[in-house]
């Protein structure tokens, strides 16, 4: 009986990752597809995915930054469209592109004894603009979200990681459940 729940919860481990994952990718790809009224599945994910790129052909090319540029200036002119704009494109340009804000892990101490410690990534090496030199800012991810805190700290609480920013992000999010990455 025993080898039975063992080879059950063995199962578990194994199926409900993978279909979990499954279901997942299957409802993005039906509703990008419901989207775009396209009634052959993943044609819709395909299309989605070939005009990111060729956007992102065109926005390099010399001929149409001046395009990409007066979009943006007139993005800049309207009050709410403007904060949405910057911070959606701050928190993608956080995770990829030429700015990754993510690849910095640390270890915050946060309390005096050094008891208690939270994993984080640095996003400013500085708040001398704000007269605090000896400062850094954090950001805390919260696990299974992608919020976070964000955190003013003395530099002297944050030790540096040499570990892997993505393998890193997914042990943080994970809870500590994933693999801790190894350290270079």
């Amino acid at each position: 009986m025993k080898r039975l729940l063992f080879y059950f919860i063995r199962g578990l481990l194994i199926t409900v990752p993978v279909v979990v994952t499954g279901w997942l990718v299957y409802q993005i790809f039906i509703r990008v597809d419901r989207i775009l009224g396209i009634s052959i599945p993943g044609l819709g994910f395909a299309v989605t995915l070939t005009l990111i790129t060729v956007v992102g052909f065109l926005g390099s090319n010399l001929l149409t930054r001046g395009l990409v540029a007066a979009i943006e200036t007139a993005i800049e002119r309207l009050p709410f469209v403007r904060l949405v704009y910057h911070a959606t494109k701050d928190l993608i340009g956080a995770f990829v592109g030429e700015k990754k804000r993510f690849d910095k892990p640390v270890v915050v101490t946060m309390s005096p004894d050094g008891a208690v410690r939270s994993l984080g990534f640095i996003t400013q090496e500085s708040l001398e603009v704000l007269g605090t030199a000896d400062t850094v800012v954090v950001y805390l991810p919260f696990s299974y979200s992608i919020a976070g805190w964000t955190f003013v700290v003395p530099s002297s609480r944050v030790r540096r990681l040499d570990a892997s920013s993505s393998d890193f992000m997914a042990f943080v999010v994970s809870g500590g459940v994933t693999e801790f990455p190894k350290l270079r």
